[in-house]
């Protein structure tokens, strides 16, 4: 029977050598570690083709995502270079646009300054021109002024002496110890000095004085001795008095001016 653990000479046995020596023993014996080492570097090289396929890719999808993430800022920062720029234009216009408003409201300012100026030399030149015609004007009512100066003094004292009289006559009303005669001795001397009196006849004093005889009666207190705290509607009169003869002045000057 065939030996099927010793099988003939099978393709994988060696020859004999020539010597009669059987070598298949030891070529078979190299065989194994050689396929051995054959299968580990064929696993080995497939292992390592996987593991660098792996890598290889890792580093691809990394190269991917960072240049996902560069382009992403690139557009992010062109974007906001855009909006910058577009900022930076808009203001730049509206700078613009408020040097021209500016420059127009200098120029505006400016034509409404020579304006001004040319009206203001206008208006000079004519109160020059005015002056110039008022100034004989002038000297005339300075001339009128001095003349009516002697009826203004004449006025003057004649108040001044109404005044007194007037101040004595009201002390003689308000006393109860002196006679009634002489106060209307004193009133009648007042209305015939106004009556004849040239610049009282100016003044028509001799309505006041009847108006002040008829209706004054105020009287200080019991122990009044100033003269001058009775009567009340004769100072009322004296200033209206010296009103008079201030506005008189004026009229005056005026009525000759004008009928010149």
């Amino acid at each position: 029977m065939n030996n099927l653990n010793d099988p003939p000479n099978w393709n994988i046995r060696p020859n004999s050598r020539a010597d009669g020596s059987d070598g298949s023993r030891w070529n078979y014996a190299l065989l194994v570690p050689m396929l051995g080492l054959a299968a580990f570097r064929w696993i080995w090289s497939r292992e390592s083709q996987k593991e660098v396929e792996r890598e290889r890719e890792a580093y691809r999808q990394q190269t991917a995502a960072f240049q996902q993430d560069l382009e992403a800022k690139y557009h992010a920062v062109i974007s906001e270079n855009r909006r910058a720029v577009a900022h930076l234009s808009l203001e730049l216009e509206k700078e613009k646009n408020r040097a021209a408003s500016y420059r127009e409201a200098l120029i505006s300012q400016g034509r409404k300054l020579v304006e001004e100026k040319k009206l203001l030399e206008q208006e000079r030149a004519q109160v020059i021109q005015e002056k110039k015609q008022l100034q004989p004007l002038r000297a005339e009512y300075l001339s009128y002024l001095e003349k009516e100066d002697d009826w203004q003094r004449r006025a003057r004292l004649l108040l001044k002496e109404f005044e007194d009289a007037l101040t004595e006559r009201q002390s003689i009303y308000c006393s109860l110890l002196l006679p009634r005669k002489k106060r209307l001795e004193l009133e009648k001397n007042l209305l015939v000095r106004a009556s004849i009196d040239p610049v009282a006849t100016d003044l028509e004093m001799v309505a006041g004085l009847t108006d002040i005889f008829k209706h004054d009666k105020y009287c200080g207190d019991v122990w009044n001795t100033n003269k001058r705290q009775n009567g009340k509607l004769m100072w009322l009169y004296l200033k209206y008095w010296e009103l008079i003869v201030e506005m008189k002045k004026f009229k005056v000057v005026e009525k000759a001016i004008l009928e010149k």
